[in-house]
């Protein structure tokens, strides 16, 4: 009876625990926005006590800000004057184009790169894991590739931020009628909480088909 109360008792806490963790780590995070301001601006000093957050508004707005000018005629230009001259920097240059590149392929609401979860063989015959679309080959690398082919990301366990980039014939891959959120779920837990079939159903009316690549000669 003491061990079943104290299971309960876990259940309840540790999602509770890790959940202000994380939050905690995130604001911590964003709240060094803080240090590009004067001292003479801080709450510390302006009200005589600190406040918890602030730095995480401010960034929450640089962002707003940021985005807003972005958004018109003269943000572009000025954005295309920054990526002009972060070009001229031959490893800063590398680095942020990479970045840039894959933040604009997961980011953008009109890619496809993570819409859709997929259950793949792997890492061989008959084993099987869930993966996500980000696309399909292009460049030379679809050149080599005979036939209809799809880029997926297979996430390791239970850490889905590593992982491994696969390429593989779109007629091996198993589309599943779960959001994204529910896979994510899925591989965190390490399988202990599965999706919801109900969900699952009505947001597989919506899917859309695999994309197609054209096929080349090896």
């Amino acid at each position: 009876m003491f061990k079943r109360y104290f299971i309960t008792g876990l259940l309840i806490w540790v999602p509770l625990v890790i959940t202000a963790w994380v939050l905690s780590m995130i604001i911590s995070a964003m709240d060094q926005s803080l240090l590009l301001l004067p001292e003479a601006v801080h709450p510390i000093h302006l009200l005589g006590f600190d406040i918890p957050g602030a730095g995480t508004v401010l960034t929450l707005l640089v962002i707003l800000i940021t985005g807003l000018l972005a958004a018109n005629f003269i943000g572009q230009k000025l954005v295309g004057w920054w990526e002009q001259l972060l070009a001229r920097i031959p490893v800063v240059n590398s680095l942020y184009n990479a970045v840039k590149q894959v933040s604009d392929t997961i980011l953008s609401p009109n890619g496809n790169a993570f819409r859709k979860a997929l259950l793949v063989q792997y890492p061989r015959q008959g084993s099987w894991t869930i993966a996500f679309l980000t696309g399909k080959p292009g460049g030379d690398v679809a050149n080599h590739l005979d036939g209809n082919y799809v880029s997926v990301y297979v996430p390791t366990t239970p850490n889905p931020t590593s992982g491994f980039f696969l390429m593989m014939p779109a007629e091996d891959v198993v589309e599943l009628k779960m959001s994204v959120d529910e896979a994510l779920k899925y591989i965190v837990s390490m399988g202990v909480v599965p999706p919801t079939p109900k969900s699952a159903r009505r947001r597989g009316k919506a899917e859309q088909p695999l994309p197609t690549t054209s096929s080349g000669t090896p």
